[in-house]
């Protein structure tokens, strides 16, 4: 079954249109369009074409269209306390997640121009130094975690078969935008309510 088009779309070229809901179907199933290579590409280029559509559409939901202007990144960022789209990460996801937030700061903040790039192994060091009071996720339970950002596009990964703490994690500009701290500052507030060692419900 093919549903019919939508009549505040007409405008848009016809032979742009299945190129367009697959762009939406990305941006709502991942919240990320990465247009690097291959059909991905493609479906950046177009969606360059049409960033007014795709923003009101979004809007609607309550997602903010968001294009990076150094990669060719297209993000749906919820907007806090009002989408309804939003997912929750477990209290170990969200350690993993202000963890490689504060190490791209860092990094960025040194070395502005270069791309974030660390292993398995400086990852649990990390943890370990910003999360004093909490045993850090295991090699099995960080490698679930970090597949699970992966596939949110937050994270570029490549699992080491041999020797887990060398495996490669890439932190793409997109996982920042995702917990906006407006600084280091706003950071320690949030990790500090995990420094406390009380149980937690998962985070959005």
């Amino acid at each position: 079954m093919t549903l019919p088009w939508p009549t505040f779309w007409e405008s848009i070229r016809e032979a742009d249109r299945p190129a367009l809901k697959a762009i939406l179907a990305e941006l709502l199933t991942t919240g990320v369009l990465l247009g690097e290579e291959g059909r991905a590409r493609e479906l950046y280029l177009i969606a360059r074409e049409y960033p007014k559509e795709l923003s009101e559409f979004l809007a609607v939901l309550d997602l903010e269209l968001i294009h990076d202007p150094d990669r060719p990144i297209f993000q749906a960022r919820p907007v806090a306390g009002e989408c309804a789209l939003t997912a929750s990460f477990t209290k170990d996801e969200t350690l993993v997640v202000l963890a490689l937030w504060r190490v791209y700061d860092e990094e960025r903040m040194a070395r502005p121009s270069q791309i974030v790039i660390l292993d398995a192994n400086l990852l649990d060091a990390r943890l370990k130094l910003y999360f004093e009071a909490i045993e850090p996720p295991q090699p099995t339970q960080l490698d679930r975690i970090l597949s699970k950002l992966r596939r949110k596009k937050l994270i570029r990964y490549q699992r080491d078969e041999e020797q887990f703490g060398c495996s490669q994690i890439e932190i793409l500009p997109t996982l920042p935008r995702v917990i906006p701290f407006e600084d280091a500052s706003a950071w320690e507030e949030q990790a500090a309510l995990f420094n406390q060692d009380t149980p937690g419900e998962p985070e959005e």
